[in-house]
């Protein structure tokens, strides 16, 4: 029998989480709050049916999509990237310091292909993404979780913690945070950015939820602020185009260490795959993306509104959730004691309630005993869908509570 690398026994219980996630989705009868997937009505099914049949004939672009490219991506993508996406809000770059990868997760995994060794110190927000945890053990790091308020993750937690563990990349999300929808706030945005550069520490800046800004006041990017070329920007299409073109980008001002991240993802898989990257180009460069944008926006808002007055409806009294300004998920925390862990197996089993949400346990990376909390997502779900969900699930929890 064959011996499995180290990393795989590492990495088991994370990546348990995350099959279980997706797993769920094979139940027809099931209502799903646990996928952070988008709406399918936000993703431009008949426009990118018509921008593929002009694009896939041989005297447009149809060769081109089809064909090898260059590691860093297509170049009028990079270009709608800077000009677009990242120009308006204050992140000043060109299309030499951007590349696309497959999905924003390509992002993490090429950083720490860069940087990290087995046992380096990552900090990351507590509670954090559970595929950005199943990354990092992939690497052998060790994660130590910075405590976060309702403004972020605490700058002086995160201080206190860079001095005593000396880590080699701080993680966060700074805009709608997965899971917990919490935002950084602008003076911590700043600060964060002073950290990289006082301690010299690499900081990941993980934001896919950025674009999908539904009420509140656009926050500008850590790397916006970033004067040490120490903060590495990644990004994503799937929220704001289509999650299964698996697009991304990542940001780095320095030349030298774009350089090495081109030579990493040329040996991981050589570039990301043509088609969608010009099928996203035409996609922005035909003007779409406008009244796209703002049509997603208008379908998460009324989605989020409704998840939270069924919260406040339906949910045990004393339960506490965050309100988010945008993103797909909210963050409950349950009272009396109830462990969502040991609860979601029931939950999507019996017949009554047939309902799966992500608890909150595995979000937190340094073993900490978090049992009450979950992660619902309301991003892919109907507002009569949410009605029904969320009155049965919250019907089991209060029996629970007799």
């Amino acid at each position: 029998m064959q011996k499995y690398a180290r990393r795989m026994g590492a990495m088991a219980e994370t990546a348990a989480v995350v099959k279980g996630l997706f797993g769920a989705l094979n139940d027809p009868e099931l209502i799903s709050l646990g996928i952070g997937a988008p709406a399918k009505e936000a993703l431009p099914v008949d426009i990118l049916r018509e921008i593929s049949n002009d694009v896939l004939r041989t005297d447009t672009r149809g060769i081109e999509a089809l064909q090898y490219g260059p590691t860093a991506g297509a170049l009028d993508l990079r270009q709608i990237i800077v000009e677009q996406l990242l120009e308006p809000k204050g992140v000043h770059t060109d299309a030499d310091h951007i590349m696309v990868t497959v999905g924003g997760l390509e992002t993490i995994s090429l950083t720490c292909e860069l940087f990290i060794d087995p046992g380096d110190i990552i900090l990351v927000e507590k509670p954090t993404f559970v595929h950005a945890i199943e990354t990092f053990e992939m690497f052998e790091a060790r994660c130590i979780g910075v405590e976060m308020d309702d403004d972020g993750m605490i700058m002086e937690d995160l201080e206190d913690k860079i001095k005593k563990h000396h880590p080699k990349m701080i993680y966060v999300i700074p805009t709608f945070q997965n899971p917990s929808g919490r935002t950084l706030s602008l003076a911590r945005r700043k600060r964060l950015a002073e950290i990289a550069a006082e301690y010299d520490v690499l900081v990941m800046e993980d934001d896919p939820y950025r674009d999908i800004r539904y009420s509140g006041e656009d926050l500008t990017p850590i790397k916006a602020f970033d004067t040490s070329g120490n903060v590495i920007l990644g990004n994503s299409f799937s929220k704001i185009f289509s999650a299964g073109s698996r697009l991304g980008y990542m940001v780095a001002n320095d030349d030298k260490m774009m350089e090495h991240l081109k030579d990493a993802k040329s040996a991981l898989n050589s570039h990301t795959s043509l088609l969608p990257q010009i099928l996203c180009a035409e996609f922005f460069k035909r003007g779409y993306y406008p009244a796209h944008h703002k049509m997603i926006c208008d379908l998460y808002r009324e989605r989020r509104d409704t998840m939270v007055e069924c919260l406040k409806t339906y949910f045990p009294e004393g339960t506490k959730f965050t309100y988010p300004d945008g993103g797909l998920f909210t963050w409950a925390q349950l009272p009396g004691g109830l462990n969502t862990t040991e609860l979601l197996p029931e939950a999507i089993s019996r017949k009554d309630v047939k309902v799966a949400y992500v608890a909150g346990e595995k979000f937190f990376p340094d073993g900490a005993p978090v049992t009450n909390c979950m992660r619902i997502s309301f991003g892919a779900v109907a507002p009569e869908k949410i009605r029904i969900a969320t009155e049965r699930l919250g019907r089991m929890l209060c029996e629970k509570l007799k």
